[in-house]
């Protein structure tokens, strides 16, 4: 007996809250659209740390589609994908002074505005073994990409952009590039990436005047160029991610600590020493350890990264946790642990303390040292297109400075699938 639609799109089993929308995902998926609608809001009260205690809300739309162009057009192997997001509230850390490196609501930031945060085509070849991908793009969304299932930025999407994010422009800003990936093997898979670097986009007053633009403003400085090599082994039948990753810039930066003359600038008040290229190292990785494959159990994982000190302040950073999936019966909810080190570079610190007592200003709270978090959470869904998601965050040293007060922070993340 075929499986009516009404039963196919049943509240409790849908993905998305409206359903088959009366049979229209139905009728546009025949024709390779696929449409999506989501929301994720994140509150944050922090209990200590900062200089009042206080409760912010932050929040994003994101609208898509994906359109297969075999179905469309008839054009074979081809992908096209928009994505327009809208973000609005405001940022714990800063309005609480917490002093924090890593945000506490990783939603927030790159302007709380619109932006067209995905405009590309994606085109396969040789039976999908070679995937060339142009447009406007996020580095994240394909190099070093990782969840947002934690409500901390320590854990949250692809970690070179929290270290070098001037640069290195994760969700939801995006530029021109393209990607070309080469799937090697059954279990593996090499990419490289180009990138266009160009400061304008990630000023916020371009972004709510243009975010929603398909221009190219003048100040490009350069090109980013990740390369990464991916391993997707099975370990007794559960999937497992290790990804082995570089990147270089081909901008110039500005030297931390030598000014033009290679002296410390922060004593001579000269220009800083323009530096050819910037660069850094990652590893991702993610292994299922029990349970049923791509269901219920547990993962872990591990992320590194490594920016070069000559310009990076924040130039390392770690993060480690594990989530179970299915606990207690519930198949949809979710615990999730992690603890994470974002280290500031020492370099940046001496340059402010020397500038400083040069220009004899009081000493500013200057990070030479780790910022650590510790975030445990508990995902509740009801039904698979909601979840509410209570967190504990504990931010030890923020922004790397001891003389910043340790932040206890309760955080609610929760998401609607539409």
């Amino acid at each position: 007996m075929a499986t009516s639609a009404a039963q196919a799109y049943d509240l409790q089993t849908s993905p998305t809250l409206l359903g088959n929308m009366g049979g229209l995902r139905t009728s546009l998926g025949e024709h390779g659209v696929a449409l999506s609608l989501s929301y994720v809001s994140e509150a944050a009260h922090n209990y200590s740390g900062g200089k009042k205690e206080l409760t912010s809300y932050t929040d994003q739309w994101a609208l898509g589609t994906t359109v297969d162009m075999d179905k469309l057009l008839g054009w074979s192997g081809a992908t096209f994908q928009m994505t327009i997001t809208d973000r609005n509230g405001s940022n714990l850390g800063a309005d609480a002074g917490i002093g924090n490196n890593m945000l506490i609501q990783e939603v927030y930031g790159r302007g709380q505005t619109t932006h067209m945060t995905q405009f590309w085509l994606n085109q396969a070849f040789l039976n999908n073994q070679v995937q060339w991908k142009i447009g406007r793009m996020t580095v994240g969304e394909d190099f070093a990409s990782f969840s947002c299932d934690f409500q901390n930025l320590t854990f949250c999407g692809a970690q070179p952009g929290n270290l070098v994010g001037s640069y290195w422009v994760n969700w939801p800003t995006s530029q021109w590039a393209t990607r070309l990936k080469v799937n090697a093997a059954e279990e593996s898979y090499v990419q490289v990436g180009v990138y266009q670097v160009n400061p304008i986009y990630v000023d916020d007053r371009y972004a709510r005047h243009h975010g929603l633009s398909l221009d190219n403003p003048n100040g490009t400085t350069g090109v980013l160029i990740p390369v990464e090599y991916g391993w997707l082994p099975t370990w007794n039948g559960l999937a497992g991610s290790y990804k082995f990753g570089g990147w270089y810039n081909t901008s110039d930066g500005k030297d931390l600590y030598q000014d033009k003359d290679r002296e410390p600038r922060g004593l001579t008040g000269q220009a800083p020493r323009e530096r050819n290229g910037q660069y850094g190292l990652y590893i991702n990785f993610q292994q299922q350890i029990s349970g049923t494959a791509g269901g219920s159990g547990t993962s872990v994982f591990l992320n590194i990264s490594q920016a070069d000190r000559a310009t990076a302040a924040q130039d390392h950073q770690l993060a480690l946790g594990l989530q179970n999936k299915g606990p207690f019966g519930r198949e949809l909810d979710v615990i999730g642990v992690a603890v994470g080190a974002t280290h500031n570079n020492g370099r940046y610190a001496a340059f402010m303390r020397q500038q400083d007592e040069r220009l004899g200003n009081p000493a500013s709270i200057v990070g030479d040292g780790y910022e650590y978090v510790v975030e445990t959470y508990y995902s509740w869904a009801p039904i698979p297109s909601i979840y509410l998601r209570p967190n504990l965050q504990y931010i030890k040293n923020p922004g790397g400075a001891r003389a910043n007060d340790n932040a206890f922070v309760l955080g609610l993340k929760s998401g609607i699938t539409f």
